[in-house]
């Protein structure tokens, strides 16, 4: 799913080609993207963008007297400018004149979605209240860190708490605070959180100025917004040595999502149980590092 630093770029490459345009056609493609009957999607064509911004994921393109169209892009969900994709992966396409936004999904599940709303109540909707980690000081990052009890893993990624932060930048930036992804929100220490809070900024920030140099010119192609980047010190990648220390990244497999980390950085020298291989494994499941490496 496209996080924080990847709906920004998305952010920034819309105001610079739509911002001033009239939209002048919207034509859908799959009837499962758009989740609003009232007022009919015809009602946005021939209205000019003026503004593009973000409610969490969430992109919104702001068409004037309260109309705005969002869009929530999901897990497998994409844009493409001028950029047609296949057929398969269409789910809606915004004219621009001469210019085409393509809303895509390469999923079964079809889980993206497009709404056309039209006052600031329904806009006020989609907002879960969670904190912009941006522009919030340490005291609002801690006190939204232990409001609930949890372990920093789902505390980072629960949008009521945060805001924009899933599972790729969460495992950044866990990495980043020498955390571990298992450690309990209301047991961290003050250093713990103070650190926590430094890695936060400083890996989101850094990836958000990456990405803006990086779709400066250009609009960001197929593939190019994706949870899994070569740079990344620990998220997907699973067995690879870690960037800090050299030990090999470890993971925790749950259902459709996993937890990636350095053993040796994060959770000093223990392998944590993965919930299906422990089970299966029981004695010989690895608990340290040592025993992972054997002799």
């Amino acid at each position: 799913m496209p996080e924080l630093p990847d709906v920004l770029a998305y952010c920034q490459a819309l105001r610079t080609r739509i911002v001033g345009r009239v939209l002048t056609d919207i034509s859908i493609r799959s009837p499962f993207v758009l989740r609003t009957v009232e007022p009919a999607i015809e009602d946005a064509a021939g209205r000019a963008v003026v503004g593009v911004d973000r409610i969490g994921k969430r992109i919104v393109l702001d068409l004037g007297d309260e109309r705005r169209l969002v869009i929530h892009l999901m897990i497998a969900g994409r844009l493409r400018w001028n950029e047609k994709p296949p057929q398969k992966l269409q789910l809606a396409a915004l004219r621009f004149e001469t210019d085409l936004l393509h809303i895509t999904e390469a999923s079964r599940e079809k889980r993206a979605s497009l709404h056309y709303i039209a006052d600031r109540a329904s806009l006020a909707s989609f907002d879960r209240g969670g904190l912009d980690v941006l522009t919030a000081d340490e005291a609002a990052f801690c006190a939204a860190l232990r409001r609930e009890n949890h372990t920093l893993k789902r505390t980072l990624t629960d949008p009521r708490l945060f805001d924009g932060i899933g599972n790729a930048y969460s495992d950044e930036i866990l990495h980043a605070a020498r955390l571990s992804p298992i450690a309990h929100s209301q047991k961290a220490s003050d250093d713990e959180v103070r650190r926590l809070f430094e890695a936060t900024r400083r890996v989101l920030n850094d990836w958000v100025d990456r990405l803006a140099k990086r779709f400066a010119e250009r609009f960001p192609g197929a593939g190019e917004i994706t949870a899994f980047r070569p740079e990344f010190a620990v998220h997907g990648k699973f067995n690879q040595p870690c960037p800090v220390c050299g030990a090999a990244v470890q993971r925790i497999v749950y259902a459709a999502n996993e937890t990636n980390y350095c053993p040796t950085c994060q959770t000093g020298g223990r392998v944590l149980a993965d919930r299906s291989l422990s089970r299966l494994l029981k004695d010989d499941w690895p608990r340290t590092v040592a025993e992972l490496e054997g002799p």
